[in-house]
């Protein structure tokens, strides 16, 4: 059975999490990466409590051209799990059961991949929505402690409004 949904106080080492599986996968999928690597999901904001997941978006190509990264990825213990298949390949390391990471192969320039990194600068950037954010998630993981699809699915709405949501410059 999957660990419980748990939310914790940010941690000041996710960024240096982050930093160093980042080399390990510029080293490991160096030729699929076509495009950054990029530290989203509520760890990538500083102050904001969250699952203690270090989710990570790494730009490819397209799906097709990065489905041989999906065995060599094992190597770092991440497991594939054809999640969203049409817009991305989906990892979790160490087992579904526990995570410490999440990996999202997405194509770069793609709408998911605009979206993750539009939602992220938000929280990072807007006081107001990061405490609405948290808020949320907490009342979430308490609601779906143990259902990870109803609780990812119950933020959908607040994640739409943000990335729709003009930023101060006026612009998404």
């Amino acid at each position: 059975m999957p660990a419980p949904i748990e939310i914790v106080d940010y941690d000041p080492l996710w960024p240096s999490l982050f930093a160093e599986e980042r080399e390990r996968l510029r080293t490991l999928i160096g030729p699929w990466l076509h495009g950054p690597v990029e530290h989203i999901g509520s760890t990538a904001v500083v102050g904001l409590r969250a699952k203690p997941v270090i989710d990570i978006m790494a730009g490819v190509e397209s799906l097709e051209s990065s489905r041989g990264a999906i065995q060599v990825l094992s190597g770092l213990q991440y497991n594939y799990w054809p999640y969203k298949a049409d817009v991305m390949h989906w990892f979790c390391k160490p087992s579904s059961e526990v995570r410490t990471h999440h990996l999202h192969l997405v194509t770069v320039g793609s709408a998911l991949w605009s979206e993750r990194l539009a939602f992220r600068d938000r929280l990072r950037s807007d006081e107001s929505s990061r405490k609405e954010y948290a808020a949320l998630k907490d009342e979430l993981a308490v609601r779906f402690k143990h259902d990870r699809e109803a609780y990812t699915e119950g933020k959908t709405d607040f994640v739409r409004r943000m990335v729709a949501k003009p930023s101060r410059s006026g612009l998404r």
